[in-house]
């Protein structure tokens, strides 16, 4: 049973407490993922951790000249194989993204004070004097403050502001003002309130590690039936505009493909009715977008069905766009899960410790319990066989009432 305790501002701990709910979770791996800084085109301490991982358990996997990782095959050549092997079942080629949103340097107009460039959505009230943390690519490196906010015209999201420096600390560790980046700050990385994670970045830290999860069970099991069907793409810059994924898809290498390929895109999404924290993961039958793949979610939900019983939910996740709306485009077939978020985009929506402001900034929660069914469902997904006719028994009922009807139809 994984439990995550209070944790003091600059550590996290993790214990345990009594509880009814019992799960597995590698908590240390989950830690050590949400605690590295992450922004928009700044990915590298998030993907380190995750190669060093997959090297460890002896999964292969490559780069794309995107800088996206390629999980489940160990170059351009395996990975075109795997995709060139004819079959009737579908390739699933789960998605998650290694950002969050957060600022660029661009200048230091004195060593206490950096002006900063904000990429993808932010909180749009009590942002002066909020607290950040800065890194390079070496790791963190300090904190400030924000002064002298700038919106979008839209006023929708932060676009730049300066960040005011307590001393001349970061300017020393750094004076390359564009090496550096940052975001939010809060009590700690990742802490607890019972089964409730809360941290800097879940979106899409927890997608990520859900993913690498389920490539960790795959090479553990040594079933070729299970790595024959799976791949995953880790992909960066999705906060603004699914870069990393336009860029794989661009390539070419899926629409080449000889088999059915399914994009699984894997979320952590703004909680809406419906799509509640701790109930549960969502099966996205959309996003505010597009409608995804009929075949694809009927499968999906029959498997959830299974698997999980009650324990899921069903939603057209209209609070954003995701990455299997790209594929979309792209013309691969997607389906979309998500694990409900708090304060998507760090923004105080649902409230909670470090919540000060309404629509200020706010740490992001998830549920370990939807977690953990999201990473069973996931599995279930791989192990499963789609077949061809995922609507076979909707069409057996449909005709059975057809068929009671017969008498009524004559007698107009």
């Amino acid at each position: 049973m994984l439990v995550l305790t209070e944790l003091g501002c600059n550590h996290c701990q993790w214990g345990a407490i009594s509880s009814n709910v019992h799960y597995q979770m590698n908590k240390h791996l989950l830690q050590k993922i949400l605690s590295q800084p992450t922004v928009p085109y700044r990915e590298s301490l998030v993907a380190s951790v995750i190669m060093s991982e997959l090297d460890r358990h002896c999964v292969p996997f490559f780069s794309d000249p995107v800088g996206n990782l390629v999980i489940g095959a160990e170059s351009l050549k395996a990975y075109r194989l795997r995709l060139s092997k004819r079959s009737s079942e579908p390739l699933r080629l789960f998605m998650a993204h290694m950002d969050h949103p957060g600022f660029h340097g661009i200048q230091w107009e004195n060593p206490k004070r950096l002006h900063v460039k904000w990429h993808g959505g932010s909180p749009t009230r009590g942002l002066a004097g909020s607290q950040v943390w800065l890194a390079t690519r070496g790791g963190f490196v300090g904190t400030g403050r924000l002064s002298e906010i700038q919106m979008t015209p839209s006023r929708n999201a932060l676009e730049g502001a300066v960040v005011q420096l307590a001393s001349t600390e970061v300017f020393e560790k750094c004076k390359r003002a564009r090496e550096l980046f940052g975001a939010f700050k809060f009590r700690s990385e990742i802490w607890n309130g019972g089964q409730i994670i809360y941290t800097k970045a879940a979106d899409d830290l927890v997608g990520s590690f859900v993913v690498l999860e389920l490539a960790l069970k795959i090479w553990g099991s040594k079933k070729r039936f299970l790595r024959n069907n799976f791949v995953a793409l880790l992909t960066r810059a999705e906060e603004v505009g699914f870069i990393g994924a336009i860029g794989h898809f661009e390539l070419g290498w899926l629409q080449k493909a000889r088999r059915p390929v399914l994009c699984v895109s894997v979320e952590t999404s703004r909680t809406f009715p419906g799509a509640e924290i701790g109930k549960g993961p969502v099966i996205r039958l959309g996003d505010r977008t597009s409608i995804f793949d009929p075949d694809g979610t009927q499968w999906l939900s029959q498997i959830a069905n299974k698997c999980l019983s009650r324990r899921h939910q069903r939603r057209i996740m209209d609070g954003g766009t995701c990455e299997a709306t790209a594929a979309t485009a792209f013309g691969i077939k997607a389906v979309g899960l998500s694990i409900p978020l708090g304060n998507y985009h760090n923004t105080n929506f649902n409230g909670g410790p470090d919540s000060n402001v309404k629509l200020g900034p706010a740490p992001e929660f998830v549920s370990a319990r939807d977690i953990e069914s999201c990473k069973k469902l996931c599995f279930e997904l791989v192990r499963s066989k789609m077949g061809t006719k995922p609507w076979h028994q909707w069409r057996f009922r449909f005709s059975k009432m057809r068929k009671q009807a017969e008498r009524l139809l004559g007698g107009t």
